[in-house]
């Protein structure tokens, strides 16, 4: 699992400071989750190919979170694309890009597939053979959801040298990897546990912003391994976080901690802070493996044990 940081700065778009913008290299996708302004210009700069996105997630219609994205489309057309590109946005995203392209004397070449979100509660608006994609339902200033990507259960580990000593056939190695007992052709039956190990962790990705601090969030992500969740202010402005329903470092330490994620990842800093450190001090007094965002920064995150 891959995460690769193409801006992750609130308001408005400044030198070396872009917008909120992310893409997720999960189990053969490329999703981009947010468009801010800039988001073109941070693909150029990324080893990223444009044509692999065929999925892109809005987290709400705020300037900095979706601007960039009528500009990605013109792009798209303009090269040539003819590849189906999916959007999972706010009920008008819709209606704002194509009354920009009508307007622009803009052309489809290629299908644009809106998934427009009203509901509040969580709900499944992706899934494949590999993975899953839910809402996460986020408390600000206009309707606004987070994304959780998960990996479905995985097969479990053939226990190599049981099989052989147990003399089971080749034929049958599938079924136990399903989780199935295996029957001899005597009616004898093996269960399953003898012959597999549990299966590896499935790995999963959880994107929140922009919201106030939300418990409720907490059992809707528990458990997973790694946590996006935005951190505009220090608990030295937890008041204009409260007035403008945005998180501190400390708050999103604290879901953090208590969804029992693996990693934290802080970002959409507010521009009155000059140094990020402060953030990761903050977080770091409730929840220690706490990473800060930067433009460009990529994170690899490793199947677990």
């Amino acid at each position: 699992m891959k995460l690769i940081t193409l801006g992750c700065h609130s308001a408005c778009p400044r030198d070396r400071a872009r917008t909120t913008s992310q893409l997720l290299e999960f189990r053969g996708h490329l999703f981009l989750i947010d468009c801010g302004e800039g988001t073109q210009m941070a693909l150029r700069l990324s080893s990223a190919k444009f044509a692999r996105i065929k999925h892109v997630f809005i987290s709400h219609l705020h300037g900095d979170h979706f601007y960039g994205l009528p500009g990605l489309i013109s792009t798209f057309q303009l090269q040539g694309r003819e590849a189906e590109l999916h959007i999972y946005a706010p009920q008008g995203a819709k209606q704002a890009i194509e009354l920009m392209l009508e307007v622009s004397g803009g052309y489809k070449s290629f299908p644009v597939i809106f998934h427009e979100l009203t509901s509040k509660k969580s709900e499944l608006i992706f899934e494949d053979e590999r993975l899953t994609v839910r809402t996460l339902p986020l408390d600000h200033r206009i309707y606004a959801n987070g994304f959780l990507f998960q990996e479905k259960p995985r097969e479990r580990r053939l226990n190599v040298e049981a099989v052989h000593t147990l003399g089971i056939e080749r034929c049958y190695f599938q079924n136990i990897k399903d989780g199935k007992d295996v029957i001899l052709e005597n009616g004898e039956r093996i269960a399953n546990e003898r012959l597999s190990f549990p299966p590896p962790p499935s790995q999963s990705y959880a994107f929140c912003s922009d919201t106030a601090y939300l418990p409720s969030l907490i059992p809707l992500i528990q458990g997973v391994q790694v946590l996006y969740h935005e951190a505009t202010f220090l608990e030295d402005n937890l008041a204009l976080a409260e007035r403008t329903k945005h998180s501190t470092a400390l708050q999103a330490a604290q879901i953090a901690k208590e969804a029992g994620a693996k990693t934290l990842i802080l970002g959409h800093y507010s521009s009155r802070y000059r140094e990020k450190s402060l953030f990761q001090e903050e977080a770091q007094r409730v929840f220690a493996h706490t990473l800060l965002s930067e433009d460009g920064k990529e994170f690899v995150f490793a199947d677990e044990d």
